[in-house]
């Protein structure tokens, strides 16, 4: 019987390793005694979807509880072929006494958020993925429940996936529920802060050949729901999409660009209301040189909302310097951000930058502010007192970019009573923040955040704001 095609790429890797052996002036039996030639179990990722258990096709590798069900082999020739299960679960604590600053009904709350995530990831021959995940959270003792703080059971990821060589690069494609976030998640994440993560339906593709990454996508945002169990939804209301091209110009740094469009139906600001439709021009570098690094990015919107023509923008940047050579590495860091707000003029021009997908805690976890009609200052220092604890110092001020539009809190909500009052100063706040790697599946975070408000939020019936999170999460 012929060979399958899984079986045929197998054995061609099997051929260029036993010639990269033969070729090698380290004999293959003192090579086969290196242990630096065991592979190492791989971390849990960020996505999940991105980790390759086949090393456990390796009996050298140490096994561990339960490793039955991260790598089950599906073929006898080609440990590329398997099926794996995973799980992450999350615990937040949460105190924080002025939600929304304490303006309208908003009151102290103090509660828990639970997030757990189960997937099955389905790999063959490293070409073909299916990749299924589902979510259950919980937010209990919270009040005020919103759409991104409970989902009792729902399809978190769905896709199917193809990698191929192409030429001399390599093409990925994704057709499926799924999760994506670009850079340091200003605009588009996954939303990671909140309890709920945010998906897309989308189809995806990518193209990488040496320093060159061309991407392209289409999608329609996941809307959640907890009507009942398995109802979150997408439809044409709300559309994202685009194309993008990323540069390594060294090995440290890089440059990107991408222009998307987003529109969304029916949606309402202080100043405009009718159906949204943005051109987005977007373009970042990063990078590090020496004990130098840096991150800046502009973004810029047209487009219509109703009968008004938008003008907006973005930008966000920061940078920092290490000093490695001082015990605990200290990092002296400064974040200056700032997003345009409307000025309520004439002519139909509306210039509120929409933050699109962002994820909160660029900021803060505490969500006081969101990425709207803002500028923000933020210097800040990290100490790394030992290689799996970092401690984030930091103090920042904030300013209205136009005093005839609101204040906004996260991600994108209007305080009452803020447009078109006096005073551009919306307020300041200092923050602690200490991560603990405990081990190579469970983290530790304490975050601290206290907010002193301006006169223009005071006016409005806001007070100061006290926010504490202490969280511990896990993954399999």
């Amino acid at each position: 019987m012929a060979a399958s095609w899984s079986e045929l790429l197998f054995r061609a890797r099997r051929g260029c390793a036993a010639a990269v052996l033969c070729c090698a002036a380290v004999p293959l039996a003192a090579r086969a005694d290196d242990s630096t030639l065991v592979p190492q179990r791989p971390a849990i990722l960020f996505n999940r979807w991105q980790e390759d258990w086949s090393v456990l096709s390796d009996p050298r590798v140490a096994r561990q509880p339960f490793d039955e069900f991260k790598y089950i082999g599906l073929s006898s020739v080609d440990p590329y072929t398997y099926l794996s299960f995973g799980a992450d679960t999350r615990e937040r604590f949460e105190g924080n006494n002025a939600q929304g600053f304490g303006t309208g009904a908003n009151k102290n709350q103090d509660y828990v958020i639970n997030r757990n995530e189960l997937h099955a990831d389905l790999h063959i021959a490293s070409q073909v993925q299916v990749f299924v995940q589902f979510q259950s959270d919980f937010a209990p003792w919270k009040t005020m429940i919103s759409p991104v703080d409970k989902d009792r059971l729902d399809l978190e990821q769905a896709f199917v996936a193809l990698t191929e060589p192409v030429a001399d690069g390599t093409l990925k494609l994704r057709l499926g529920r799924q999760q994506f976030a670009f850079d340091l998640q200003r605009f588009v994440s996954v939303r990671d802060g909140p309890n709920v993560r945010q998906s897309y339906d989308a189809g995806w593709a990518d193209y990488e050949n040496g320093p060159w990454r061309f991407i392209t996508f289409y999608s329609h945002p996941v809307q959640v729901q907890d009507n009942q169990v398995f109802d979150d939804y997408s439809n044409g209301k709300q559309t994202f999409g685009g194309v993008r091209l990323e540069r390594k110009l060294t090995d440290t740094i890089n440059l990107t660009g991408f222009y998307a469009n987003f529109t969304q139906a029916d949606v309402r600001f202080p100043n405009a209301a009718g159906n949204e439709n943005r051109d987005i021009l977007d373009l970042r570098s990063n990078g590090t040189v020496n004990h130098f690094d840096w991150d800046i990015e502009a973004m810029n919107q047209t487009g219509h909302i109703g009968i008004d023509q938008i003008e907006a923008w973005a930008f966000g940047s920061m940078a920092g310097y290490t000093f490695n050579q001082i015990n605990w590495s200290p990092r002296l860091g400064i974040q200056i951000d700032a997003a345009s707000g409307d000025g309520g003029l004439a002519g139909h021009r509306f210039g509120t930058f929409n933050p699109l997908f962002p994820n909160g805690y660029y900021l803060t976890l505490a969500g006081y502010t969101g990425y709207v009609n803002f500028i923000h200052v933020k210097p800040s220092l990290t100490l790394h007192p030992s290689q799996s604890v970092k401690v984030t110092l930091a103090a920042a001020a904030q300013w209205r970019e136009n005093t005839a539009d609101a204040v906004y809190t996260q991600p994108d909500i209007p305080v009452a009573n803020t447009a078109g009052r006096p005073g551009a100063y919306t307020g300041s706040y200092g923050q602690l923040r200490v991560d603990w790697t405990i081990d190579r599946a469970t983290a530790f975070a304490v975050e601290a955040v206290h907010f002193v408000v301006g006169d223009t939020l005071r006016n409005s019936g806001a007070h100061d704001s006290n926010y504490l999170g202490v969280e511990i999460k896990r993954g399999w």
